[in-house]
């Protein structure tokens, strides 16, 4: 049973009996979450395409007492959408043990519309969204086994929002909202939450390398968000941790702005 209740108020926050993946987890928002999630309690599941950056991470959650396992993963690639599913089947056994997918891979930049090729549209299209859409198709039925699960996909305030140069992403990001809505309508009866999270502009080494290049569309950029800085990875690990655990049994359906006021 999810909700709080007022013998141990935070005990619905703990994620000990949680097998949670995440995808594009060997870096930036994707690391800090999984090692969030494992200093939590939750077995974390690290997947992404770099497997020698996924052992680094492991070494250093399992150093640290928590639980982890790597597993090389391109989410453009059913083939390696299926191997995951069929990996995390394998860890769950036939515990009770309740599963989570944070899909979080992706991959973005900002190029005029009269610019984008074919290939960058698709580059966007199959790692935000066509990867959201399989992976959760793949992971799914282990939660119908158990009657439980929770999805987390990683939208964007350019979801909601525009500016130049961003249009494929704004299109793919918007998508991946009403993705969210669409699959929570689908499965909410049978006991799948289906919620997003969408940052502003977060500071991760990527990020911080393109603001660097291009300083005047960094300030412009951080003149809009409302609170009067960038976001950091650390920012949005209480938004992951609320959506992975019981305290938001309740909610589903939702994309969740993290943006500092951004879109507000």
């Amino acid at each position: 049973m999810g909700g709080i209740s007022g013998d141990d108020p935070l005990g619905c926050f703990r994620l000990d009996d949680r097998l949670i993946v995440v995808t594009g987890s060997s870096e930036g928002i994707g690391r800090s979450f999984a090692e969030s999630f494992a200093a939590a309690g939750a077995l974390v599941v690290l997947a992404s395409r770099r497997q020698h950056q996924l052992d680094e991470i492991r070494q250093i959650i399992v150093a640290r007492g928590g639980r982890a396992e790597a597993v090389a993963t391109d989410v453009s690639r059913f083939a390696d959408l299926r191997a995951l599913a069929e990996r995390v089947r394998s860890l769950a056994g036939e515990s009770d043990r309740r599963i989570v997918l944070v899909n979080n891979a992706g991959l973005g930049f900002t190029r005029a519309a009269l610019d984008v090729n074919e290939q960058d549209w698709q580059a966007l299209f199959d790692t935000h969204v066509k990867g959201a859409f399989f992976c959760a198709q793949q992971i799914a039925p282990l939660m119908l086994d158990r009657g439980y699960g929770k999805i987390i996909n990683m939208s964007s305030t350019w979801s909601a929002a525009t500016d130049v140069g961003k249009s494929v992403y704004c299109a793919a990001k918007a998508a991946v909202s009403q993705l969210t809505a669409a699959l929570s309508t689908e499965w909410a009866p049978l006991g799948i939450r289906v919620n997003a999270i969408a940052p502003t502009t977060t500071m991760t080494e990527f990020v911080q390398k393109t603001m660097s290049a291009n300083p005047e569309r960094a300030e412009r950029l951080r003149s809009r968000i409302k609170i009067g800085r960038f976001g950091q990875p650390s920012d949005l690990v209480g938004a992951a941790i609320y959506l992975a655990s019981g305290a938001s049994d309740f909610v589903t359906g939702q994309t969740l702005f993290v943006d500092g006021g951004f879109t507000s």
